[in-house]
């Protein structure tokens, strides 16, 4: 079986920039286990396959595996898999179905190699538990307790899909020298994969309204991460300075690591409730190949 495949920078307009992903075409002889060995063996943060879809209406479906497990839903593979499609289908719209749902995704071409896709969340974000004691976090951060906090906001628990301690600290200094420490970290971060999305308000910063890091034990830092600000709309939405309106921001992760993204993100209010959230970034295909998996 010989399966072609590319490569692609998300949440980015140049090469060797973003976030890292495979997508994989025309997937759908593949098993289970052999998706994810394929992950595993492109040791990326994410992989992802292109399948026919269940629905004829539909674009495609998708599946996402880390190199240890799959994911319901993420949102730079999401964002990479509608930019490939409508590369190759030459689509400005597409119906795209993934484990958390049936996502729709807008898609405008830069060039015959990148363009810039955005879709609205297919699952709104919730709390999803309460946050750590103060002290760990701070602890399992490697910084002192008083740098936590960024004006209103405090730790929270969010899911919108995949589940994130948020964790906003005062200024972008504090961001920038954040280190993991092992011994503290799942007591600080109790709930699902122990992952934390650390991030700031950066007014001083022209390009943006965020700064985020994002660490989850035993993997290394992630450059862009999708799923993550889904998550982080569910708390800016509960502290939002409208009922009913709209907000659009940029935010900025990987600078941290060399690997640079920059991601927008939407929140829309009615009455008080978060009706609609939206994630969007370029993306730009830097490889392409073929998977030989033999006769």
């Amino acid at each position: 079986m010989k399966l072609n495949y590319l490569l692609l920078d998300v949440f980015t307009r140049d090469r060797l920039k973003g976030n890292p992903l495979a997508v994989v075409l025309k997937a759908d002889g593949l098993l289970d286990g052999e998706m994810q060995a394929i992950a595993n063996e492109f040791n990326l943060s994410e992989t992802v396959f292109i399948l026919k879809p269940h629905a004829e209406r539909n674009t495609a479906a998708v599946r996402i595996f880390t190199p240890d497990t799959e994911l319901p839903f993420a949102g730079h593979p999401t964002i990479g898999a509608a930019v490939a499609l409508g590369l190759q289908n030459k689509a400005s719209a597409m119906r795209i179905e993934e484990q958390v749902g049936l996502i729709t995704a807008l898609f405008e071409r830069v060039d015959k190699r990148s363009g810039e896709a955005r879709f609205a969340l297919p699952r709104l974000p919730e709390r999803a538990g309460e946050p750590g004691d103060i002290g760990d976090i701070a602890e399992a951060l490697g910084i002192a307790v008083d740098e936590i906090g960024c004006g209103s906001l405090r730790p929270a628990v969010f899911s919108a899909g995949n589940v994130f301690h948020l964790v906003p600290v005062r200024d972008a200094e504090v961001l920038a020298r954040i280190q993991l420490v092992e011994g503290k970290w799942r007591q600080a971060f109790p709930h699902g994969r122990h992952s934390a999305y650390i991030f700031t308000r950066t007014p001083d910063e022209a390009d943006n309204d965020f700064a985020a890091r994002k660490f989850t034990p035993g993997s290394p830092e992630d450059p862009g991460t999708g799923s993550a600000v889904a998550a982080l709309i569910g708390l800016l939405s509960e502290h939002a300075d409208f009922a009913t309106g709209q907000a659009d921001y940029a935010l900025r992760q990987g600078h941290e690591m060399g690997r640079p993204c920059r991601i927008t993100l939407q929140l829309r209010k009615d009455n008080g409730v978060l009706v609609h959230g939206g994630i969007g970034g370029h993306a730009i295909i830097v490889g392409e190949g073929m998977l030989d998996l033999g006769e």
